[in-house]
């Protein structure tokens, strides 16, 4: 018999026994579509949790940290390990699978005001201002300029500003009632309030001497050019405080200059010494982020990356979708048994048909593949019917997210490979399934099954 017989005889036996047809592929369609969920909501989860670990943790990004060598006896060939220059960046921005390089050096934390009233402070930090948008800053308002004196604020900068008088009353308060918690809640909702700096001028305060006993203030007049967007996922209290801005390397420079030339003789901190602080590469894929980190290394500097966080991630999730297979692994067990029966009876009911197979010349083998082929045959229509259950659960549990947390974006999916081990155990389940009442048929006496009907 040919394959197309196996498959004719099989679907023809589906169709006569619609009943039971239907009971077993409702079992198998739930077993594989409980494969297929689970896997897909082990697989979403692991993606999400990854995007997520990803914008806090940045796995895509190696950081580079400055550790000049500060050793006497270092050899001069040891002379610039672990410094960042610009020489070994631009080298660094022509590797394949670098999509930019951003440059940062901390200026430190500075008072400033605006509107000749109100004040605050910022934590200043210089940069290659084009790179902002490239480590996943999105701009609320403006963007980056050419021209000089420019700033570029955080969304948090624009927080809690208020004028010397409120600040005073408000330390006043403070002090007379340091454990009155409606009073510090208040003051935590003030904190929250924003005033609108784009494009109005600060009055950078910069104490150029650095000494408490004897400050000496330069005020630098800087223009807001832009705003970064308040990151996704962080609450008002967190924004509060993130008071960073951002300004180009030469003004950077300008500041440092004031400063030595305020203290003749005295050298600056490490940290306004160094040409840059820091240096972050953003790569274009995880994947390729060992092999930079790698290179990187060739170049005397100290990359450092987060990847590890990505295995532990890996590690977690591979053990949910273990537990979730097993879950649907067992459904289909449960299934599984529902198929025996209905192939036991079917044998019993065929005996007749069984009888004069064999009388015919239909061998063992022959009996055997006709039963197993059925089996498979119900397996596969369950198996279908299991992925369009599994879509419209999958849907079902996509809109109750978006309609819960107000997102415009499905967070769960099923990948093409998920649907082929829902299929795949759909089957299977049917093969193994009809194995026993394949052999039961096969054994069918031929002459006993023809006189008995």
């Amino acid at each position: 018999m040919r394959i197309s017989d196996y498959l004719n005889i099989g679907w023809d036996q589906l169709k006569r026994r619609k009943v039971v047809t239907a009971m077993c592929t409702i079992g198998i369609a739930i077993g594989s579509a409980a494969i297929i969920v689970a896997l897909s909501l082990g697989e979403s989860a692991q993606q999400y949790a990854q995007e997520q670990v990803n914008s806090f943790l940045k796995i895509d990004e190696i950081t580079i940290t400055n550790e000049a060598n500060t050793s006497q006896d270092s050899s001069s060939s040891d002379s610039d390990r672990g410094i960042i220059t610009k020489q070994k960046l631009d080298l660094i921005a022509q590797l394949p699978h670098v999509k930019a390089v951003g440059t940062y050096k901390s200026i430190g934390n500075f008072g400033f005001s605006v509107d000749e009233t109100k004040e605050g402070r910022l934590e200043l930090t210089a940069t290659n201002l084009e790179s902002l948008e490239a480590f996943d800053n999105k701009f609320k308002q403006g963007g980056i300029s050419e021209q000089e004196n420019t700033v570029v604020l955080s969304y948090g900068a624009m927080m809690g500003l208020m004028d010397q008088e409120a600040m005073e009353a408000r330390d006043k308060q403070i002090r007379a009632n340091p454990n009155d918690e409606a009073l510090w809640e208040q003051f935590r909702e003030m904190d929250k309030i924003v005033t609108p700096l784009y494009q109005k001028q600060l009055k950078l305060k910069v104490d150029v001497t650095q000494d408490l006993n004897n400050p000496k203030i330069v005020e630098i007049p800087l223009r807001v050019v832009g705003v970064l967007a308040k990151p996704s996922g962080v609450s008002d209290n967190q924004v509060s405080w993130m008071k960073d801005a951002y300004i180009s390397h030469a003004l950077a420079d300008q500041i440092t200059d004031l400063m030595k030339a305020a203290r003749p003789g005295t050298e600056l901190t490490p940290e306004l010494s160094a040409e840059f602080n820091k240096a972050v590469v953003k790569v274009d894929d995880i994947k390729n982020v060992e092999t930079l980190d790698k290179t990187i290394k060739k170049l005397r500097l100290t990359p450092q990356n987060n990847l590890h966080q990505q295995d532990r991630l890996a590690e977690q999730f591979a053990i949910v979708r273990t537990v979730a297979l097993g879950v649907g692994l067992f459904v289909l067990f449960i299934a599984s048994i529902s198929i025996v029966v209905a192939m036991t009876m079917s044998t019993y009911q065929r005996r007749r048909q069984i009888g004069i197979m064999k009388v015919l010349g239909a061998n063992l083998a022959q009996i055997r593949n006709m039963f197993i082929v059925e089996s498979a045959l119900l397996g596969l229509v369950g198996g279908v019917f299991g992925i369009l259950f599994s879509y419209w659960v999958v849907w079902g549990i996509n809109a109750l997210l978006m309609a819960t947390e107000g997102g415009d974006q499905s967070i769960l999916f099923i990948s093409t490979w998920i649907l082929g081990v829902g299929i795949f155990f759909a089957v299977l389940t049917g093969i193994l399934s009809g194995i026993y009442p394949a052999i039961s048929a096969s054994r069918t006496d031929a002459l006993t099954a023809i006189k008995r009907d």
